[in-house]
């Protein structure tokens, strides 16, 4: 089979063998999309070596559970041992033995072919596209946040980033009731907010709404985008971090406040999928407006070069 994958530091489409699925299920690939953590890792980020790619929609071709076969389905990235406390409680996003798909010691999405264990397979629904379908994992990223938070209709929000991430958080959020505001570069994008009834602005005229704001998410990816949030905070506001690779220098920020205005920190990385999958079937987030262009997995060092440029969102691999 086809497969993009890193190699000796070198990305490129290779022919590999197809998976052996063992115990776990083989899901042949109908559409993968590249995001920014790919891009990262092409780059170097965590060192990973094979095939890249988490966000999939694909159908399963053989598993040990015949009642799967033929099934369309996407799978949540991080598939655990199966035997500590968080695997036995059904969580395995932060077990120490788990593997993550294409990110971590598993082969990822952008290929013909990959495996997973059954369960980590989400059945997708009937009046879901595939090319929405392919956005589940990043949308259950955007819906983590409500995990972590407890947002009132009362809170005030701010979504720092007008990538795909960003635009996906602003409108989980805004469903809540809360008055969220958008803050990003670009205008294009941010009408992509505005559609949505969604108050945008650029990050200059955000500065001038200091402590204003209870919750801010920084998904902008930006090494200012920390000291940004903080200042855009009030005091015992709740600071969201999705932002996991924020470039090569540190952020430098006032400390300080932290202590005194007595700030929340989280991390929040992926979601369950639940939650989008049902956000996806009601309709209820503008996903086509986020996507930008598909091409043949066999042109996938294109795509990858595509995906880096300036206002490109959502790159699409069909194998």
């Amino acid at each position: 089979m086809h497969a993009l994958r890193i190699e000796k530091k070198k990305l490129a489409v290779r022919e590999i063998n197809r998976p052996e699925p063992g115990d776990e299920a083989l899901v042949r690939v109908l559409l993968s999309g590249i995001c920014n953590t790919d891009l990262e890792i092409a780059r170097g980020y965590a060192g990973f070596q094979g095939t890249i790619g988490h966000e999939f929609v694909g159908v399963v071709e053989e598993s040990n559970d015949g009642s799967w076969l033929g099934k369309r389905v996407v799978g949540e990235i991080n598939a655990g041992c199966g035997a500590c406390d968080l695997c036995a409680a059904g969580d395995p996003r932060h077990c120490d033995g788990r593997t993550v798909l294409g990110i971590v010691g598993r082969d990822g999405a952008h290929a013909e072919f990959l495996r997973l264990p059954l369960r980590n397979l989400r059945l997708v629904p009937d009046k879901v596209v595939d090319e929405h379908a392919v956005f589940t994992e990043p949308l259950a990223a955007a819906c983590g946040i409500l995990e972590c938070v407890n947002i009132e209709s009362t809170d005030r929000i701010a979504v720092i980033g007008d990538g795909k991430l960003g635009l996906l958080c602003a409108q989980v959020l805004a469903l809540s009731g809360a008055s969220v505001l958008s803050i990003g570069k670009h205008a294009e994008k941010l009408l992509i907010a505005e559609r949505r009834g969604i108050e945008t602005t650029t990050a200059k005229a955000a500065a001038k709404r200091r402590r204003e704001f209870d919750v801010v998410v920084e998904a902008s990816g930006s090494p200012s985008g920390f000291a940004g949030a903080l200042e855009l905070l009030r005091p015992r506001g709740v600071l969201v971090l999705k932002s996991t690779v924020q470039g090569a220098g540190h952020a430098e920020f006032d400390r300080t406040r932290l202590v005194v205005d007595e700030i929340t920190i989280l991390g929040s990385r992926c979601g369950h999928f639940e939650p989008a999958l049902d956000l996806l079937k009601k309709g209820a987030i503008d996903v086509d407006s986020l996507i930008s262009e598909e091409y043949p997995l066999t042109r996938g060092l294109h795509a990858m070069e595509r995906a880096s440029k300036k206002g490109v969102m959502k790159v699409f691999l069909r194998p």
